[in-house]
């Protein structure tokens, strides 16, 4: 069984069963001798130590693929989930009885926790015949136990469904209007830019969705003459513009959670009487630490009607009568946008295919700027030491070019 430990890293244990305590000579589950790899977590079930494990074209190979990241991401901000390189791996080492399933997702949807996916996982192994114990001993090892009983004997259940029908208990799901358990399709380039243009309409107008279009068409019509056949600064630059335009401001936290998606999101995973609370650092009268840096302030559930008052003004976003546009953050993102757009001009100015892959480097760079306060202005820092650093050398490796007139 391999799993991943809240705080001790990787897990992997294990199990062997005989008819007898004698028949058991060996702790340790040897290489290539599992009939079962029933893994937790994909990062772990994808390790050497778990992969060298399988009884290749025997075992079964049951894993989780929601993606529970390690703790690499804490060290790496921009560090992805090489989820299809690790499946690609379980099934070579598997052959054909690697099974994936998202026992996280479908577990807290039915269930309502994602502690349930274990047992989940351990029903839908049962049921493919992978586990050589009787239903009712493993029921009854789950009472013995005495930790939330009901939630993981139909956990196991839940798994044995799945197994045996999962069309149908997706469906279930579906109709108790959960989350999707499918991953959401990889947009099209279109179909990214047209979900950015729709979210900034709905952050702030029509107008500034269109300031974000003209802008992105502009690179677009320009990477089409420079370097026909790639997209890649257009996607680039759809993506760091549309961060550096919706920041997350007084106005669009108060949108956020007053435009019904949060409502949804809490209906859907709570039931209940429920208390909210609300940990903000306010730019205006907020509390400070002895560093001068923002300190969070508890609120209680009066917040919900406060933030309904001021989603209604975010027209004041970036007017003479915008309180919160007068501190030094709200200035700083507002000159962010505006120095993006000429950075944009002179990289248009100087396109060309020997530098393309050096100038959508460089339109990226806003995508390394993150958190809020304090924490965004060390991210900043960084990102603008890079973005010097790039401009110098895509400076020294070009010159200015004229776009064709149409």
């Amino acid at each position: 069984m391999a799993g991943l430990a809240q705080k001790g890293g990787a897990v992997l244990s294990h199990v062997k069963i005989a008819q007898n305590p004698a028949d058991i000579h060996a702790i340790r589950v040897a290489a290539g001798e599992a009939d079962l790899i029933l893994g937790c977590d994909l990062v772990v079930s994808g390790s050497a130590q778990a992969r060298a494990a399988i009884r290749r074209g025997e075992a079964g190979v049951v894993v989780n693929t929601a993606e529970i990241y390690p703790g690499e991401f804490t060290r790496d901000a921009d560090f992805t989930l090489p989820s299809a390189a690790i499946k690609r791996a379980i099934e070579q080492a598997a052959g054909d009885g690697a099974r994936f399933i998202n026992a996280t997702g479908m577990a807290t949807a039915l269930l309502g926790n994602s502690i349930a996916a274990n047992m989940f996982m351990l029903g839908y192994a049962w049921q493919h015949g992978f586990v050589p114990l009787d239903d009712a001993s493993l029921l009854r090892a789950i009472e013995l136990n005495g930790e939330a009983v009901e939630m993981n004997s139909q956990a196991f259940l839940w798994g044995r469904r799945a197994a045996a029908d999962m069309e149908a208990v997706a469906a279930f799901i579906g109709g108790l209007g959960r989350s999707p358990l499918a991953p959401k399709a990889t947009q099209t380039l279109e179909e990214l830019i047209a979900s950015r243009a729709a979210f900034l309409s709905a952050y702030e107008n029509a107008a500034y969705a269109r300031r974000y279009l003209s802008t992105v068409s502009f690179i677009k019509e320009a990477e089409r003459e420079r370097t026909p056949g790639s997209l890649e600064l257009t996607q680039a630059v759809a993506r760091a513009l549309f961060k550096l335009m919706a920041v997350k401001d007084e106005y669009e936290v108060a949108r956020l959670y007053t435009d019904g998606s949060f409502a949804k999101q809490v209906a859907q995973t709570f039931e209940g009487d429920l208390r909210f609370e609300f940990h903000l650092a306010p730019p205006i009268l907020g509390r400070k630490n002895a560093r001068g840096e923002a300190v969070k302030t508890s609120f209680g559930p009066w917040m919900m009607t406060a933030f309904k008052a001021l989603a209604r003004l975010k027209f004041l976003r970036a007017t003479p009568f915008d309180i919160f546009g007068y501190t030094a953050e709200r200035r700083l993102e507002r000159k962010l946008i505006a120095d993006y757009e000429i950075l944009l001009n002179e990289i248009v100015e100087r396109l060309s295919p020997d530098n393309h892959a050096l100038a959508v480097a460089l339109a990226e760079v806003p995508q390394k700027i993150r958190g809020f306060g304090h924490v965004k202005l060390r991210s900043l820092e960084a990102a603008k030491n890079e973005s010097h650093a790039l401009l110098d050398q895509f400076r020294q490796e070009t010159r200015p070019m004229k776009i064709a007139a149409e």
